[in-house]
């Protein structure tokens, strides 16, 4: 060793201090690899990304590897600067250089290449992937013994690193992903991205049409109120009933009775001859099983349950995919006679109007994991009727109540923009 230049020491020096930054860069890239992104580039048939993803399947051979040479160039650097320190200044050089060592090793090899691949971990990784997997095969009885003494204390703590660690998103953390994706997703496809991720939340019983608001056809009615009716029908599909929506009898389709009419064939008889089954929809169903099912059903139209086999309500598949896409329907009369905006920021609204509706078209936070209607929700708050002129707050939304009917809060007045902070409420 003393016969070899100061110059050549220097040299082999700079290169495993090289080296080591290689080392500790490349485990920061591989370790902190999106791993949805490279099962993407993977199926894209990236080369630098097959050759990572099979690395990464057996972390503890990776990890064996790179801090085996990590540890030995890291080492060898020590040694080496031992050497040199003493041949310049003697045993007084040795403390100086060992200082020196570590604060080259902290910024060259540790804190700038693990900055740097934390930053761009691609651009570290896939390149180092190409290098440790010829590496990996050479030094592989090294890498094995470690393995050995490493992974049997890992099994005696109860965890097996040959399995394949899963990497899965809870719900909640798939929001997070797609909030946080910002521009690379419009505002408009984020919402959408976001209602579906929520439609196992919502039930039918949240978005179905009242019982009370079913328009549908009494085959007990003379048949110039049923034709009057099917004529001025502002829907295609229509139940079919009995006396009341209790008795119902099925679905009629109005196309599909149009050619009788325009023939003058369609009398009763012809139309319960048009008559389909109807579809009945537990009230607890979530919106994404329903939408399978009236895929697999081949229907856009079902009458809504309780536990007792009563009927609820109606839902469609317009109303599920209003969920997902928003509101859509051009029908002036269904939701714009609920909410009436009023010229000092307020809205009228009917009691009937539902939560979630509300807080779509207002913008705002009222709680949907009770009633279903305004109306409910104020009559749990309140515990009694209330009377007209009476005031309260829903979640921090000052709600005047405007007219009452029988047991039913008719009309409100809701202002959004007046909200207070809120405390504690029932």
């Amino acid at each position: 060793m003393d016969d070899i230049p100061l110059s050549v020491l220097f040299g082999i020096l700079a290169l495993l201090i090289i080296l080591s930054a290689f080392f500790s860069g490349s485990e920061t890239g591989l370790m902190t690899l999106n791993r949805y992104r490279l099962r993407h580039l993977v199926r894209a048939r990236h080369r630098g990304a097959v050759r990572a993803q099979k690395l990464l399947e057996r972390p503890d051979r990776l990890i064996g590897l790179i801090l085996l040479g990590n540890n030995f160039v890291n080492i060898l650097a020590s040694t080496l600067t031992a050497v040199i320190a003493f041949r310049i200044a003697g045993e007084a050089g040795l403390m100086a250089g060992a200082a020196l060592l570590t604060l080259v090793i902290l910024i060259f090899s540790e804190v700038t290449p693990k900055t740097l691949a934390a930053l761009h971990p691609e651009r570290v990784a896939f390149p180092a992937a190409f290098i440790y997997g010829p590496l990996l095969t050479v030094l592989y009885p090294f890498v094995w013994v470690v393995n050995i003494f490493a992974n049997s204390i890992l099994r005696m703590m109860g965890i097996r690193p040959e399995q394949d660690a899963t990497h899965t998103l809870s719900q909640e953390e798939l929001r997070t992903v797609v909030l946080e994706a910002g521009a690379m997703i419009p505002k408009r496809h984020q919402d959408m991205l976001l209602n579906i991720i929520d439609l196992e939340k919502v039930t039918v019983e949240d978005i179905m049409v009242p019982r009370k608001e079913i328009t549908g056809i009494d085959l007990e009615e003379e048949w110039s109120t049923i034709m009057r009716q099917i004529i001025s029908s502002q829907y295609t599909r229509l139940p079919v009933y009995r006396g009341s929506i209790d008795h119902v009898v099925g679905f009629i389709h109005l196309r599909k009775i149009l050619p009788l009419l325009k023939l003058d064939e369609l009398d009763k008889e012809a139309l319960e001859k048009s008559i389909r089954e109807p579809l009945f929809i537990p009230e607890n169903t979530p919106l994404n099983r329903q939408l399978l099912n009236f895929q697999r059903e081949r229907r856009r139209v079902g009458l809504v349950v309780d536990e007792y086999g009563d009927i609820q309500g109606l839902v469609t598949l317009e109303d599920i995919l209003e969920e997902v896409v928003g509101e859509f329907t051009t029908d002036p009369s269904t939701r714009s006679k609920d909410i009436m905006p009023q010229e000092d920021g307020s809205y009228l609204v009917t009691g009937t109007a539902t939560i979630r509706e509300l807080n779509r078209a207002l913008n705002i936070e009222l709680p949907t994991d009770g009633p279903k209607t305004l109306n409910g929700l104020v009559l749990e708050y309140l515990e009694a009727i209330p009377e007209p002129g009476t005031s309260l707050l829903l979640s921090g939304y000052p709600i005047d109540i405007v007219q009452t009917q029988g047991n039913l809060v008719k009309t409100l007045r809701i202002h959004p923009t007046k909200r207070q902070p809120v405390t504690e409420q029932a």
